[in-house]
């Protein structure tokens, strides 16, 4: 997918179509929403830059879908205040500032690929050239199939290629890769990568945890419709992970293990004491260093999805 002269025509085409008129993409300001007594968004504060790769994650009934619509201004916020490039959602989709592919929405059967694709084209007044947007989406070859004739990863990319039809400064995916298997999920996102290095924004959700951690340079944690941590996926891992010290002691003499800089609390199992800790470096230097007689040691740091668990599981974070 490496074609100098195709990326160079895409990136004149989209620096000709972005406006300088405001550093941020995405500013959401105390938004609520409510359904009767339903709080699904409480409170929610967000700015996105412009150029930055953010997932969107939480478990089922976060709020996400709810967010993502308001943002895309198809629900109107009970309060609070949504803007995208300085201006309400519906203008900015008016002006073909911000392109979306959703979970939901059913394709024009009996339609090719191809023309469905250029009717698309036709409603925005900087779409992306044809050949440029087939090979983003990965159409090339199938612009002769019916719509209603795709596999489930095939519909994905037609998706894909409605919602970037029109070059769209801001792109919104909410679970984009649900019905893709392995192989193709990695080539959606080589394109995806392609397509933020353009200067475009993405914004995206998912339950896939690995897409989060390998193709956004920020994450967005939310659950019950309030934030939980903001940050790139380092940052978080370090702040809300809960990494462990493990090691086998040698003699049965009581250590107040509790003490050792850094540990929260301690577990032992026969011999094996686990240390929890907010400090690992700390925590093991203490134990090189001490009197403590140990064999076996292990040092785990706290994955992704550890540290998702765990913030959800508490229900608190910088929120």
């Amino acid at each position: 997918m490496n074609h100098p002269n195709a990326v160079t025509e895409m990136r004149m085409e989209s620096e000709k179509h972005m406006r300088d008129d405001t550093a941020l993409a995405v500013q959401l300001r105390g938004v609520t929403k409510t359904y009767g007594a339903l709080r699904a968004v409480e409170g929610l504060d967000l700015e996105i830059g412009r150029g930055e790769t953010v997932a969107f994650l939480g478990p089922n009934g976060a709020g996400k879908t709810t967010t993502i619509e308001m943002l895309l201004g198809l629900r109107v916020p009970t309060s609070g205040s949504v803007a995208v490039f300085g201006m309400p959602p519906t203008e900015a989709i008016r002006q073909s500032r911000i392109g979306a592919m959703l979970q939901e929405g059913k394709l024009m059967p009996g339609v090719r690929v191809g023309e469905f694709l250029e009717f698309v084209r036709g409603q925005h007044p900087n779409p992306l050239p044809t050949t440029q947007l087939l090979e983003l989406a990965g159409l090339e070859g199938l612009t002769q199939r019916r719509v209603d004739r795709l596999s489930g990863g095939q519909t994905q990319r037609v998706r894909l290629a409605i919602a970037i039809a029109g070059n769209p400064d801001l792109l919104v995916l909410d679970e984009p890769t649900a019905a893709m298997d392995v192989e193709v999920r990695r080539e959606f996102w080589v394109r995806m990568r392609a397509y933020a290095a353009l200067g475009h924004t993405l914004l995206f959700a998912t339950h896939y945890l690995e897409e989060a951690e390998t193709s956004a340079s920020r994450l967005v944690i939310i659950a019950h419709g309030q934030l939980l941590a903001d940050g790139p996926v380092a940052d978080i891992q370090a702040r809300y992970g809960d990494p462990c010290v493990s090691f086998t002691r040698l003699g049965g003499t009581d250590i107040a293990f509790e003490r050792l800089p850094g540990v929260q609390h301690c577990e032992t199992f026969g011999d094996r004491v686990t240390l929890h800790t907010r400090d690992a470096d700390a925590t093991v230097r203490a134990l090189a260093g001490g009197a403590i007689p140990w064999k076996d040691l292990e040092v785990k740091t706290s994955t992704l999805e550890d540290t998702f668990i765990t913030l959800v599981h508490n229900g608190k974070g910088v929120a």
